[in-house]
């Protein structure tokens, strides 16, 4: 049996690729992990709070490894942080790590030479299905998500702030990838069949950040 854990950025695609995982009987899926800005206690891009992220794992059943990351934050010593918390992981008897990476092979390879050698091994669930059925899958299952960033080099600022559903995808420009992978848009998924109930949520503020536009997304009050 292999014991997995899953990449959690908080949005739709490690969502759908829950849902894949909970279904597969030859594995035994032991939980979620998350790095986070220590600097803003939010996940990074995706700028989701702590508490929702928390919310999400409670919803799945699953404990959540969140694990702190300086800001700014250097490539050495991001890697450092991860090497020693997959030398822990791997004490506690974890075989494969989840990720919900959809088509770049450049990233999909950066993992996998990663975990080289350390006698963990990746799986990606739902890698290779194209984007344009996948995002129909998603809506169809009853997944939502809010989106949180979007690029505005890439996508027009009007898409900031929005539910991801279809007349979303509809809308957006033909260079757009309907999933975002391409880094256009990240989103918080809040509901679905991942999930044991919905995470009640309210949006906040949209700011421009570094080059990218985030929308405040939280625990409804």
């Amino acid at each position: 049996m292999k014991k997995v854990l899953l990449s959690w950025s908080s949005g739709k695609d490690s969502a759908w690729a829950l849902y894949i995982l909970q279904q597969m009987q030859e594995i035994e899926l032991v939980g979620l992990f998350s790095t986070y800005n220590q600097e803003f206690n939010r996940i990074a891009m995706h700028s989701t709070r702590l508490e929702l992220v928390k919310m999400q794992a409670k919803n799945t059943g699953l404990p959540i490894d969140l694990i702190p990351i300086p800001f700014p934050c250097s490539n050495e010593d991001y890697e450092r942080i991860m090497g020693d918390f997959i030398e822990g992981v791997k004490e506690k008897g974890i075989t494969h790590i989840a990720f919900g990476d959809l088509f770049l092979e450049d990233i999909r390879q950066y993992r996998i030479d990663k975990l080289a050698g350390t006698g963990i091994e990746p799986i990606f669930p739902i890698w290779g299905i194209p984007t344009h059925e996948l995002s129909s899958k998603m809506l169809a299952s009853g997944l939502r998500a809010q989106i949180t960033c979007i690029d505005p080099k890439q996508i027009p600022e009007e898409f900031a702030g929005l539910e991801y559903n279809l007349d979303y995808i509809e809308r957006l420009p033909e260079s757009v990838d309907p999933c975002g992978e391409n880094g256009e848009f990240h989103s918080f998924a809040f509901a679905g069949p991942m999930f044991k109930e919905p995470i009640p949520i309210e949006v906040g503020e949209t700011i421009t950040r570094d080059g990218f536009i985030f929308t405040d997304v939280m625990l409804k009050k």
